[in-house]
């Protein structure tokens, strides 16, 4: 394919951003349309990439490859079968974000909006790149958008979240340009795949994992530099909680898939113990901390973090089980995590509160909304039919094969997941009302309906039917796997 689908998919936002700029709009109408238009496009667009992937090769594809600085550093772009999945997430998230700010934000909508495209440009750019140092500049430069969205549109402490969230992540970021400027060093060049062939020296290995994992680390986040998660969750919009969930914190569990363990093989054998425990405190401690939430959104905040180390627990048991586990959790907590978001602001948007004893009994008065709210707490905890199961069930297969003890305390933590998603609901869909003024709450709207009833449809068929995300990444994972070994042999 001569058309260049990576570069339009990358920049068609970050250029609809600029119509939206250059508009002049007071009603905010055609800044809406020409965004929702945009991201549809995209969304299309990586669709007909993820069609046009060739399945059945593990090499990356549609490569596009230019000079940048000096012959030094390359524009290079290209997927494989782990990374398009993650880009049509992120295209599919973002029309979506884009219809829930028609209720949720009343002021300075048309930069509310750019703001959005440019993230997504920054998020697609991460997925496609295939050199290091563009890796990191759009792995960084979605820091400002996002630091936007909080900072301007969030709640009353938004100001010190969006601080915490940008100052936690660039930090964690610092050690990690070290690190590619080492590499650079040791190998002569940023390309991905001929530093692949080259091979780091192990003499290096553990030094520029642990860089790796600094900023992969805050990103996930994992225990214990997870805390900026909780404050930017319930800070930021609707829309900024759901990208922040559904997209960016799935950014470092591709770059673990992408770098740490491709890269640092031995490392990654090294450091395996390390993940395996902060991946178990991860999952036990903050189900514990979200079983004693007030507030829903810090609730799915830390159920966030929970998750997550199901992830990272999956990833480092390097087993094919365990990594298309990793892989397919991340996919359906984009989808379960972006509805659950979405369902908050719902009622916020109707309440004003996102305080759990400020609801109950909205089964009597919201009736469509509490099915779907229910749909999504099931498939949070893992209910088989849906695609919040096979993902754990995989991770927690590949951590029996490598450790009883790690499988058996994140088993625990399934038990933990359904003890605070079964106690939101009762306490918000069920049981006594506990404010008057539910009584006066509308039902979801047309486009809150198209949005919740879209996401639960794919949470429920991807339950049901995982062969179209099984199919694309299996062979990349199984290459990922054998090149692993075969390093670690080599050694």
């Amino acid at each position: 394919m001569n058309f260049p689908i990576l570069s339009t998919l990358i920049f068609l936002p970050l250029l609809s951003s600029l119509f939206i700029f250059l508009s002049r709009d007071k009603k905010n109408n055609n800044s809406i349309y020409i965004s929702l238009f945009s991201s549809i496009a995209t969304f299309l667009l990586s669709l007909f990439l993820w069609y046009s992937l060739d399945n059945n090769s593990a090499e990356f594809q549609f490569v596009e490859e230019k000079s940048w600085i000096n012959n030094y550093i390359k524009f290079k772009l290209g997927v494989d079968g782990i990374s398009i999945l993650f880009i049509v997430l992120t295209t599919f998230i973002t029309p979506i974000c884009i219809i829930s700010c028609i209720n949720s934000i009343k002021t300075r909508v048309k930069e509310f909006l750019i703001a959005i495209l440019i993230l997504e440009t920054f998020m697609i750019g991460v997925f496609c790149s295939l050199d290091l140092v563009i890796f990191y500049l759009f792995f960084e430069a979605g820091l400002i958008p996002m630091f936007l969205i909080i900072g301007v549109w969030g709640g009353p402490r938004r100001v010190y979240s969006a601080f915490k969230f940008f100052l936690f992540t660039l930090l964690g970021s610092v050690l990690m340009l070290v690190a590619i400027i080492v590499i650079y060093w040791l190998t002569g060049t940023t390309d991905i795949t001929e530093i692949y062939k080259i091979k780091i020296p192990k003499d290096y290995q553990n030094i520029l994992w642990l860089a790796f994992l600094s900023s992969f680390a805050v990103k996930m986040p994992m225990w214990p530099v997870h805390t900026w998660l909780p404050d930017a969750h319930v800070e930021a919009p609707t829309a900024g909680s759901v990208i922040l969930a559904a997209i960016l914190l799935k950014m470092a569990g591709y770059g673990f898939l992408r770098f740490s363990i491709p890269m640092f093989p031995i490392a990654s054998e090294y450091f395996t113990p390390l993940i395996y425990s902060l991946s178990i405190i991860a999952i036990i401690y903050t189900s514990l901390v979200a079983l004693m939430q007030d507030d829903m959104k810090k609730l799915i905040a830390y159920s966030s973090v929970a998750h997550m180390g199901y992830v990272t627990l999956g990833i480092f048991t390097l087993t094919k089980q365990g990594i298309e586990g990793s892989i397919y959790q991340m996919i359906s907590h984009g989808l379960i995590s972006a509805a659950l978001f979405l369902c908050v602001g719902v009622v916020y948007d109707r309440l004003h509160s996102r305080m759990i004893s400020s609801y109950g009994g909205l089964v009597s008065y919201l009736p469509k909304y509490s099915f779907l709210f229910i749909v999504f707490a099931l498939a949070a905890l893992g209910l088989p039919g849906t695609s919040g199961f096979l993902g754990e069930f995989l991770v927690l297969t590949g951590a029996f094969q490598k450790s009883y003890l790690a499988a058996m305390l994140a088993t625990f933590g399934v038990v933990l997941g359904a003890a605070y998603m079964l106690w939101l609901t009762k306490r918000v869909i069920f049981g006594t009302i506990n404010n008057v003024e539910i009584k006066n709450l509308s039902d979801v709207n047309k486009s809150e309906i198209i949005m919740l009833a879209t996401l639960a449809f794919f949470v429920i068929f991807f339950g049901f039917y995982p062969l179209p995300l099984m199919e694309t990444f299996s062979v990349s994972v199984n290459s990922l796997i054998d090149n692993y070994q075969i390093a670690l042999i080599s050694n």
